[in-house]
Order: C-alpha cells, then structure tokens, then sequence
C-alpha cells in the first residue's frame, strides 16, 4: 500500500473484532496451506490454486482478487520481488526465497497476511533476512500498545531491519484494515518524523515490513503490479493484522 496522510484510527466494536478474528482465521489457514505447497518443481499458480481452495472450503471471500484487476487470490514474491508478485508460470527453484501475501473476507471484514519462506536450502544470507524481517514484523507488534503512537510501530520496525545492515523500502507500507482491506491511516516501516496518533483498543492495522538485502530502492516491472529491488538483490516480506486491545497486541492472523 502507498503511503496515505495521517488520520486518525477507526476503533472496531467487539462484534467487529470477532468478524476479523475469522477471517484472520482463514488467512492463517491459506499461510498454512501454501507453506505446504511451495517447494521446487512447483510453480507460484499452482500455490495460487491451494490458497483458492481454502476460501472455498471456509467460505470466504477474496480481497486479492480483481482488486484494481489483479488476477489472484494470493501474491506471489520470488527473490528480488518485494511485493504483488502475479502467481503464473514461474517454477519455484532450490535455493529460492518466496513471500506469500494472502488475504480473506468474513462477513464484510478483512484480514491480510504475508511471509517469506526458504524454497529448500538457501544461503545463510537469504536465512538471515527471512529471520531478520520476521524479528522486525514482531518487533512493531510489540510497540502496538495503549498510550503507544503509530508512529513507534515503524521506529521498531526500523531500529530492527536497519540494526542487521538492511534496508526497509519507504514507497509501500503497511495500513488500517476493517471493512476495506486498505483503510487509513498508512503505518510507515520506519519513523517518518512525526508520532502520529495515540493507539487504542480497537485500532486494527496490518503491518507489514518489506526489507531488502541492498538498496531501498524499488521500481515496478511491466506487468503493473510486480514491485522488484532496483539493484536486483533479495527482498523479504512479513504482515500480520493486529489488533490493540486493553491487553496488548492480539494478532489475528496466526494459526490458533
């Protein structure tokens, strides 16, 4: 998601929050699911079909699919692909890293997702940034406490990426999450200068950390979607929705 202007959080009601703990449900069940599938000789469809079959079985709706006329229910990321990756024809490798971006409806609510996985044995650096990022995600869960600011999510999220000698993309972050599966306020990866709002219970926001091994810098390839490193090094990707409560972080997304 672009970065948005600053506003103020919408605060879900319980009978909201229990709508997305279900769809986080099945968005943690299509991470399973793919997980499963995703190894050599198979390419990101046949990964795109597992995680079709998941929402039919939950009865669930897409929030992937036809937005702004993308073609899949899931995204599909390999190596130097940060996000937004179209599942097709590619046949996953050995040595390979993959970030599966998968989303749900239930009822009207969303819930959005992401992780990078090793496609058989990888390099102790791609292992490192797979870890770093996931250390980084958690990391600006932990920030999303009462009396916290949003902004205090991204700084934890940087202080993290940046500490292990990566770099944390700055053109797509992570966003409020309800009704739509893209709602204000955007949660920046990094500090952007200002606190932003107070959290509170109920705030509900999917934050998602996009780091690369080298440079920032992004560019977007042809088919209008598929967003790359500019300087073709591995790129690692990690979302959970999360909600502020009176007792901390609840993430939705994970399995039970």
């Amino acid at each position: 998601m672009v970065l948005m202007r600053e506003v103020v959080p919408v605060r879900r009601n319980a009978d909201e929050l229990a709508k997305m703990r279900r769809a986080g449900r099945v968005v943690a069940e299509m991470h399973e699911v793919t997980r499963a599938a995703a190894k050599p000789g198979v390419t990101t469809l046949d990964i795109d079909r597992a995680a079709r079959g998941v929402l039919e079985r939950r009865g669930a709706k897409s929030n992937f699919l036809n937005y702004h006329g993308f073609p899949a229910v899931i995204c599909t990321s390999p190596n130097n692909v940060i996000v937004h990756g179209i599942p097709g024809d590619y046949l996953l490798k050995e040595g390979d890293i993959l970030s599966i971006d998968c989303g749900a409806i239930v009822e009207g609510y969303h819930g959005d997702a992401a992780f990078t996985m090793a496609i058989g044995e990888v390099s102790a650096e791609a292992e490192k940034l797979i870890r770093v990022t996931d250390e980084s995600l958690w990391a600006g869960i932990a920030a999303m406490v009462e009396g916290n600011r949003l902004h205090d999510i991204g700084l934890a999220v940087q202080t993290v990426a940046e500490g292990a000698g990566y770099t944390v993309v700055r053109e797509y972050v992570g966003h409020g999450i309800g009704t739509k599966m893209h709602e204000e306020p955007a949660v920046p990866n990094y500090w952007p200068g200002t606190p932003g709002p107070k959290l509170k219970a109920g705030m509900v926001f999917a934050v998602e950390p996009m780091v690369n091994l080298g440079s920032a810098a992004t560019k977007v390839l042809d088919d209008q979607w598929s967003v790359v490193t500019a300087d073709g090094k591995l790129s690692a990707h990690a979302e959970h929705t999360i909600a502020v409560t009176e007792d901390g972080p609840e993430v939705f997304t994970v399995a039970d």
